[in-house]
């Protein structure tokens, strides 16, 4: 069995008569049938037969089947955006009456369907703190039925034990579903940990180069299959071009996060103890507080790297207007460098008190390392913090 970053590579299911090297785009919203049985049969799930690219698609199939790989799943679905993927995880297996339990450190978008449209539809929930997991297993009710957190969480980069939290949801039945974007599956692997399901933005490191948006859903095949029916007639459907342009960036993921990782914990060394930031977070620097856990689930510690200014808002959009290099931009993963405020973008919509509970203080800034050369990097990044 090949190893998963080398499936990545070579899966090719995607293929036409004429025998290409690299695999074909399928730009066609419908399929065409030989005869009326034919088509009969593809209808009534008596065949595999694509019939409609809202149902499937061989490049968005293929894409979908690196991502399985390298995830070690059963099956997977693509979405158009990661948005799409975390809502229809949400809406294809929770109904109403059932209970969902939160980290609280997650997507402020995520925080937005969870607080204002699940309840809409009698789903309930109820958020419990990254950093106190003796709150975990005590908020679990008789009708909660999954289990959603991320790992390390945006954009506070606070990690969470996924073995820990999976004994707990299979001591109760509870399904476990992951959001592995900042991570990556060749960082990080939740089913291996025992996660039912992992949540992806495309968008983000798996494309890489900030051109297209995409989300998929990765899992057990029973879970995938309710979630492929639900989008199927719901329509959140990738569209085959990002699919392509996603397949191919699976083929340099685990060479580009390697060189996000090293520029990233280089850049977290350097920063650290900087006479402008009150605090910093990099998951492989041994002063973060969950360090032992980046390195029992982690093979590196990720692109992103956060700290907090000491003169708080003010200070911050000093330290952006300053920067000459970094681009500002709402998005992450790129191979160019970002930075961004999240109290005043990302995170922007919750309160004031719901962003300080999880750490995202006035003067918190993220940044997402580029593949740019580390010491140009760094000296955007002191020239600013030098301003504030």
């Amino acid at each position: 069995m090949k190893h998963p970053i080398t499936e990545a590579i070579r899966i090719q299911t995607a293929r036409s008569n004429e025998m290409e090297h690299a695999s074909p785009m399928f730009l066609t919203s419908s399929f065409c049938f030989d005869n009326a049985e034919d088509m009969r049969a593809a209808f009534a799930d008596e065949s595999d037969d694509n019939i409609y690219s809202r149902f499937s698609n061989p490049t968005v199939q293929e894409f979908t089947d690196r991502m399985v790989a390298l995830e070690g799943a059963e099956a997977g679905y693509a979405t158009a955006s990661g948005m799409s993927a975390v809502f229809a995880s949400f809406m294809a297996l929770l109904k109403k009456g059932d209970h969902l339990l939160v980290c609280d450190s997650i997507f402020g978008s995520t925080q937005t369907v969870i607080k204002k449209y699940l309840p809409n539809y009698g789903i309930d929930y109820t958020y419990v703190s990254a950093d106190k997991m003796d709150e975990w297993e005590a908020a679990i009710r008789p009708n909660t039925k999954m289990i959603f957190l991320e790992t390390p969480t945006n954009p506070g980069l606070a990690l969470i034990d996924l073995e820990f939290v999976n004994a707990i949801a299979k001591k109760h039945g509870l399904l476990l579903n992951v959001d592995n974007c900042f991570a990556t599956p060749v960082c990080q692997q939740p089913v291996a940990l025992g996660a039912d399901l992992v949540i992806h933005s495309a968008t983000k490191w798996i494309d890489g180069q900030g051109r297209v948006l995409g989300g998929v859903i990765v899992g057990k095949k029973e879970l995938i299959n309710d979630i492929y029916l639900f989008c199927r007639s719901t329509g959140p459907a990738m569209s085959p071009f990002n699919a392509w342009v996603l397949s191919k960036s699976l083929e340099t993921l685990d060479v580009r996060m390697e060189r996000h990782a090293s520029n990233a914990l280089a850049i977290a060394k350097k920063l650290e103890g900087h006479a402008a930031i009150e605090w910093l977070k990099y998951p492989y620097l041994l002063s973060h507080p969950q360090h032992k856990i980046a390195l029992k689930q982690m093979k590196n510690g990720g692109g992103i790297v956060c700290f907090n200014l000491k003169g708080g808002i003010e200070s911050g959009r000093t330290f952006l207007n300053s920067l000459k290099m970094l681009s500002l931009t709402a998005n992450l993963g790129d191979t160019r460098s970002i930075a961004s405020h999240p109290a005043s973008t990302t995170h922007a919509k919750l309160t004031e008190q719901e962003r300080l509970a999880t750490s995202i203080t006035p003067g918190l800034i993220r940044i997402s390392v580029g593949l740019e050369h580390v010491d140009d990097i760094l000296e955007d990044i002191l020239q600013a913090l030098d301003k504030c």
